[in-house]
Formats: C-alpha cells, structure tokens, sequence
C-alpha cells in the first residue's frame, strides 16, 4: 500500500515533469543569467527564530544550509565580496508592531526575545558586512539593498538563507526585477517543508534565477577578487 509520504512525492515529481515538458515543448523559461564580474552575497532571515528550533518558527532542518553559507562567507570575505544579511525587527511593547518577524509567540516554545531576531552566530556578521532589518519576505521590498549593491558596482547576487518558498522566492524576483543576476545557492537556502522547498527551486529556476551547487558558488567566489581588483585601480 502506498503511504500518503509517497503518494505526495509520485505526485510531486509527476507535476514537475508535467510542467518541465510543458516549456520544452514551447520553448519557454529555459535562459540562464549566469555569473558577472562582480558578486554580492546576501543571507537571508538566519537569525535564531529561523534556526533554532526551540522557537516555534524554528527547525534543526536549516543546520545543513547553515554550515554551507558559512563554508561561502568564509571563501568571500578575503576576496572582498560584499555581504548582506537580513533579519526581522524585534520592537516589543509598542504601537507599531512588526508587519513580519522571526520573533513568532506560541505556548510551549521559547518566549519572544532578542535573540530570535539575532544572527546565528554560526555565521557571525562582520564590521564590514551589512544587516538590514526587513519586515516583508524580500531582501529588497522597503529596504535599501539595491542601492546599496548598485553603488558597489554589484551585478550577480548569490542568494542563501531561508525559507526557500516564501523570502528566498521574493528576494530572488525582486533581485530579478532590479536587473542583478540572481542565484540561489541550492545547499545554501532551506525550508520547513522538502516539498515546498524541491518544487520553489524547481519553479525559480524557469523563471526568475538561476539555482547552482555551492561548489559553482564557491568555483565562482574564488575566482573572483574583488579586493585586488580595488587596489589596481
């Protein structure tokens, strides 16, 4: 007897065909953006709230696409690329109350702190790097990240963090709409649910970024230096 777990997986991959076969056939969504000459990294909402599954929104899932951004953040930052994380704002006990935040309240999970809306210290934030504090699922709605990267000359966005079907999905359409190259880091970015996560990476990648392995982050990262780039100048 097939069990619902893999009734939904046939399910799955039966409609990813479908629609794969679709866009062949008319010959749809099948460019790539590829790299530029000049990367960024932005981290998106891993903050404790997020990764710490002692929070209610929080899930021992994101472990994995935790240490892979870190194994990037550390191929970058010697080369000078620069990097962006965001989180949600933590404002309690006033009269405007953050429209989204990591800081979820539920009976039975860790009370609404500080720290939900803190950066896993897995990934540490540097002087240098850039944290925004956003209250919607992209890295760009109501922020200044694009013109942030445009003044560094930015033109490729490696994209990392969570979740995959809600704030990775509207940083990489924005990130789209602002003409940077969008990427997603497919080990890099993760979500409570496998099934939203295969099929969001499935979709994006027709229509509004590239998804590469993090060893085509890491091929591309290191061969770019940004800060020797800088110095010749």
């Amino acid at each position: 007897m097939t069990s619902p777990l893999d009734q939904a997986q046939r399910d799955l991959e039966k409609a990813m065909q479908a629609v794969g076969e679709y866009y062949a056939a008319r010959g749809i969504f099948h460019d790539r953006f590829g790299f530029g000459h000049s990367p960024a990294i932005v981290v998106v909402d891993f903050a404790y709230g997020w990764t710490d599954d002692a929070y209610a929104g929080g899930s021992r899932a994101l472990d994995g696409p935790v240490h892979e951004t870190a194994r990037l953040l550390a191929s970058a930052r010697p080369r000078g690329v620069p990097i962006i994380f965001t989180t949600s704002p933590y404002r309690p006990d006033t009269g405007d109350q953050p429209f989204k935040s990591a800081a979820d309240r539920s009976e039975g999970y860790r009370a609404w702190d500080e720290r939900a809306c803190r950066i896993d210290a897995r990934l540490a934030p540097q002087a240098e790097d850039f944290v925004i504090t956003k209250e919607n699922a992209s890295a760009f709605f109501g922020t200044h990240l694009a013109p942030y990267l445009i003044q560094r000359g930015v033109d490729t966005l490696l994209i990392t963090g969570c979740s995959t079907s809600a704030c990775i999905l509207g940083t990489a359409i924005d990130a789209k709409s602002y003409r940077f190259r969008p990427a997603i880091v497919r080990e890099c970015v993760g979500d409570r649910s496998p099934w939203s996560h295969i099929w969001t990476l499935f979709e994006v990648q027709a229509r509004f970024a590239d998804v590469v392995s993090i060893a085509q982050a890491l091929g591309y990262i290191e061969s770019t230096d940004l800060r020797q780039a800088a110095e010749r100048q």
